[in-house]
Order: C-alpha cells, then structure tokens, then sequence
C-alpha cells in the first residue's frame, strides 16, 4: 500500500492550491468562490525521491445551508480513513474558527498523524498571527504559503520522514483508462457510484455537481481499468462562469488521455448537438467509443421498436462511422450496467488490436482484386500490400501504384471490409493510400 496524504480543511483555505503545489501542475479546478472542490481528488507527488498519493477534498463545513455540504463531509470522512497522513489546512486571514476546532476533533478520532498548517502567512506579520492556532492545544504548527510555495518544504520533510514505507506503487500504472463524458445531469456520477458500488462521487439533481474529473480504480468481475467521471460538458456559448470554464476542460482533457470513451445520453432528451459535439471529439482523437443512453426506465411510451428507433436516430445523426455499441441502461436501477463494462473494455481491446501483416494481405487483396477501385482517365490502381502501422489506434496503410486516383468512396469500402473481416467496433479506423 503506497503512502496517501489527505488535505483537510474548511472552504477556501487554500487546500486546492497546495494539492497543485504538490502535483506541480494545475490538476484541481482553483477559484476564489467558496465550495469549489466537492468530489475526493487524487494525485501523485514525491519529495526527496519518496513518491506518495495526495488527496484533495471539498471544503468541511458545518451549520451550513449548501445542499452539497453533506455529501463533501462524507466525501472528507472517506479520505481521512484512506489516508497515511492528514494536513489539517488553516487560514491565517481568518484565525482559529469553531469549524476548525471540530474539524480537529474529527481529526484527532482517527489516530492518524496530523500536520497542522496554516496557510497564506506570506509576513513576520502573520507568523505572529499565527500563534493563535496553538490555542487547538498543539505542539507545533506549519507557516507557509501554498500560492508562493514557501514554507511547504519543512513540511513534506517531516511528512516523508514520518512515512511507513517509502515503496510507491501506482494503482493505474499500464491499465486502460476510460472515461464517462455527456452534458450535465446525464447520470455520469451515479453510473460511477453504482459500477463501484460505493458513493465515490457526489450526486444531486442540480446539474454541474461534477466540477473535476475524477479517477478511481475499478476492479471487479474480472475487470481492472480506471474509471474517469467528468463534469457535465455544455456548448460553449451556454458557459458564462469561469469555474465552469475550468470543468469543461478538464473533462475535455480527460478524453484526450482516455483509451475508451462512453457516451451517456439522457433518453428523456434524446441525442443532441452538444452530444454530438463530444462524440466528435472522441473520434477526432481516435478514441473508443460506447454510447450509452441511460434514464431509459423513464420514458413511458416504449414499444417494440423503440430502442431499435432509437439507435437508428442516434447513427443517422453522427455520420458515416456507425458502427459503434449503444446501450440503453439505468444507472440508478442498474440494468445493464455490467454489460456496458463488458462492451466497454471489448471496445478497448478492439482499440488495441493488431493484425499480423501476412493475414491482413492474406484477407484483403482478395476484395481489392474482386472490387478495385474505379479507373479514372484510364487509370487503372492495382493495390500491391498493406499493413497496419504500429500505432495507439488502428491505421492501416494501403500501398498502390497510383494513390492519387483512391477517392473516398473507396476509403470508406476499403474500411467497411476492415470492419468486416477484423471487427473494430466501436473504434475509428484511419486509412491511408501511399506509392508504392
């Protein structure tokens, strides 16, 4: 087990800020608005060569009219038990507050080792101010501040040094990541609690809970990958706020690191631009794709041809790459949801498929033979060889003596027979014609 530091405090204190100081890079969305982290955020660090597992929760608060707060508490509980270690986040601007002396409290109950740190102390000024915290009853406490980094590296050395083990093992290292995208309120986050069976993600009604994108293992049934649950994507014109700004790239960013993507359409709503837009993107990044249609226990005028209907809406709309697996299922009920995983990592290893060259030539010559491409001008193109480059996603080269009559009618025969013969469903084929 790899060492895990949690940082806890109330709202805007500066817990976000640090997670990134740790990371060395932007991973958790930072604003000044309060609340703006809500799920548990992780991430990979090292100090001195010792590398560990930081997490970032939501603001704990108490007394507190957010719909959210309730959830966020539980989400800190989860990672206070999870953890090696806890930083206990304080705010110099605002001293010691009756949240923090509970937050403490709950701390202490862990019997976990505790570093007290308070944030934002930039002055000789708030190193004085400072000294109020001892009034938790405390020893010792740590100045620093998470916007400049200073004063974080007392810290980590006596964090690191207080570790059990200095063996780091990462959890998603070499597994296949796929990600849960669509627009907002779709039923990512409760697709992701119900697969894990536990309320690893925050869920309500409004839309936009999901702020960050959200990595977990998954680990059962025989299947191991990283399940990925982003923040509702809407069109661009519809995001007035920065916070939302920041989520949608995020969840952006998460498709472009994804091996597979699925899809989730809201069956109430049916297929829309926006989900038309994200499916784009995955294909434009060559991703594997699983479209999913949840809240399908919801719509009341179903007939016998309904899903099939449906589908046939869903493929007119998306183009000519239509052979991709679409589901209907109901996350809160759970119908279907295991063979969504199935398909899902069948789509995966269709990704990663690859055709020995001897049997790719062995099959397509063959059809090139029975069906060539049409002359043009008296030009007749005779396909000599492929095979397909070594590659994340499949791509095939076709070489021939004239590549520059091959129009794109023939790519797309040429990719229908792929299909046909090798079966990559769910999976953008890229084509290419060279001289040979």
């Amino acid at each position: 087990m790899s060492n895990i530091v949690a940082i806890v405090g109330r709202p805007n204190v500066g817990k976000s800020t640090l997670f990134n100081r740790f990371l060395e890079r932007r991973e958790a969305i930072v604003d000044s608005t309060s609340g703006v982290t809500r799920d548990r955020h992780y991430g990979k660090s090292d100090w001195n060569g010792v590398e560990f597992t930081v997490i970032d929760t939501g603001g704990y608060e108490v007394n507190t009219e957010d719909v959210f707060q309730e959830e966020i508490i539980k989400q800190v509980e989860l990672a206070v038990d999870e953890a090696t270690s806890i930083i206990f986040m304080l705010n110099v601007e605002e001293g010691l507050t009756d949240t923090d002396q509970e937050i403490y409290e709950m701390l202490r109950r862990s019997n976990k080792p505790i570093y007290i740190t308070v944030n934002k102390v930039d002055s000789a000024t708030e190193e004085l101010a400072a000294t109020e915290f001892y009034q938790l009853g405390i020893e010792k406490y740590y100045t620093l501040s998470s916007a400049t980094g200073s004063g974080t590296g007392e810290l980590l050395d006596d964090i690191v040094k207080e570790f059990p083990t200095t063996e780091y093992k990462d959890p998603f290292e070499g597994l296949p990541k796929i990600t849960i995208a669509g627009r907002p309120n779709v039923g990512k986050s409760t697709l992701t609690n119900a697969l894990l069976d536990v309320e690893r993600n925050i869920v309500t009604d409004i839309a936009g809970t999901t702020r960050d994108s959200i990595q977990t293992l998954y680990n059962k049934f025989g299947h191991e990958f990283v399940l990925v649950d982003t923040a509702g994507m809407r069109r661009k014109a519809k995001v007035k706020e920065d916070l939302e700004f920041y989520s949608v790239m995020r969840s952006i960013r998460s498709i472009e690191y994804s091996d597979v993507v699925i899809i989730m359409v809201d069956a109430t709503l049916g297929w829309e631009s926006q989900d038309m837009n994200i499916f784009g993107l995955a294909q434009k990044n060559r991703k594997g794709i699983v479209i999913l249609v949840n809240k399908w226990d919801l719509v009341e005028d179903k007939s016998t041809n309904s899903t099939r209907d449906f589908e046939n809406q869903i493929k007119e709309r998306i183009g000519q790459f239509t052979d991709i697996p679409i589901l209907f299922i109901s996350a809160l009920t759970k119908q279907r949801i295991l063979k969504a995983v199935e398909v899902a990592m069948e789509v995966y290893e269709n990704r990663a498929k690859k055709i020995k060259t001897s049997k790719l030539n062995e099959v397509m010559l063959p059809v090139f033979e029975q069906t060539p491409p049409p002359a043009i001008k008296g030009k007749y193109v005779k396909i000599k060889y492929c095979v397909q480059l070594p590659t994340p996603s499949p791509q095939f080269v076709f070489f021939c003596n004239l590549p520059q009559y091959v129009k794109e009618a023939y790519k797309r025969f040429t990719e229908n027979q792929l299909r046909k013969h090798f079966g990559f469903t769910g999976v953008p084929i890229e084509i290419y014609f060279r001289q040979k």
